[in-house]
């Protein structure tokens, strides 16, 4: 049950966006790894301490005798390459962050204030960052994911397969798999470049098509997986997917649904009622669906599905599975 603010809590959340403005700033001047690096020993100019003292202000970075120091958690995901790094990611959040000060104008309309193929193949620059920042936000996510999958192999159908990261982590963990990527055409060729930087081209095909519509073989599939695509879809859309995916599915095969999943009240958890208006913000479709919703529609679509299980930290993911009947 969410508790109402109080006055001071309503005064802290006007000015929240403070913080991203900083995160995203200190991102844009390599601060993380400049501090690591030692480059702020000496006093820095006015400009880059009111940054770093706001990092540290934000818990972001530590302050000890004038010296300024990494925390563990952004030496881990702050400083890119490192084993948790989300700074791709965050740049993604900030490239969408004009459009949050237009929400208003999506509450009186009910579309969208930017077109998605902007990102999506329209401008080159824009799309290539966007499959970095899904691909690093996928790598990490991923390592957690791919234990909770159990042993793999055969044929995999990865529908709206982004760049490439899962279907790279679930080869990599299960020798005796093959994977099929299906993205649009200007993601698809990003895929391929990723695949074939770790060496598993001839694992992994990068398809280039649309969920929405392909037919695939069928029958000739032992595991199909939707991860982190359906919250851009409408319900119509979503249950013609999951038909789709059963005929490709081999019987008794295994349909694997990740996603950003509310409680049915569609208000918890709290980010992923908040994940609604940023898709909807930039999506003609997109929302957040509940988990019952999901499996509503896995049976109608001829699926059993089975529990709802939450993914580790840090983003608070769902995943369902669902065996074909």
């Amino acid at each position: 049950m969410n508790k109402a603010k109080e006055i001071p809590e309503i005064v802290e959340l006007a000015s929240a966006y403070y913080g991203s403005a900083v995160l995203f700033a200190a991102i844009d001047c390599d601060v993380f790894a400049k501090v690591e690096r030692g480059e702020f020993a000496a006093e820095p100019p006015r400009g880059m301490r009111l940054l770093l003292d706001a990092c540290v202000a934000e818990g972001l970075l530590e302050k000890r005798g004038g010296a300024y120091f990494n925390t563990e958690a952004g030496k881990a995901a702050l400083i890119p390459g490192g084993p948790a790094d989300l700074t791709k990611a965050i740049r993604y959040n900030r490239d969408v962050y004009p459009a949050w000060g237009r929400l208003a104008e999506l509450a009186q309309t009910g579309k969208p204030v930017e077109r998605p193929e902007i990102h999506l193949g329209e401008d080159a620059a824009r799309t290539k960052a966007f499959a970095a920042s899904m691909f690093g936000r996928a790598m990490g996510i991923g390592r957690g994911i791919v234990p909770m999958l159990g042993k793999l192999e055969g044929r995999l159908l990865d529908l709206a397969g982004g760049p490439g990261a899962y279907a790279i982590l679930m080869c990599q963990a299960n020798p005796g798999l093959s994977c099929t990527t299906v993205d649009l055409k200007a993601i698809s060729a990003e895929a391929a470049g990723y695949v074939a930087k770790f060496g598993l081209a001839g694992r992994i095909e990068c398809r280039a098509g649309d969920y929405h519509t392909d037919e695939y073989e069928s029958e000739a599939y032992d595991v199909v997986t939707i991860f982190g695509a359906l919250h851009q879809e409408s319900p119509s859309q979503i249950v013609g997917i999951l038909k789709r995916a059963h005929r490709a599915l081999k019987k008794g095969g295994r349909l694997l649904v990740l996603d950003m999943m509310t409680d049915a009240t569609h208000t918890a958890p709290k980010f992923s009622a908040l994940f609604a208006v940023n898709m909807a913000l930039t999506t003609e479709n997109g929302w957040v669906f509940s988990d019952d919703e999901l499996k509503g529609w896995m049976r109608e679509a001829g699926f059993e599905p089975g529990e709802t299980r939450a993914a580790p930290p840090p983003m608070p993911h769902w995943l369902v599975e669902a065996a074909r009947r």
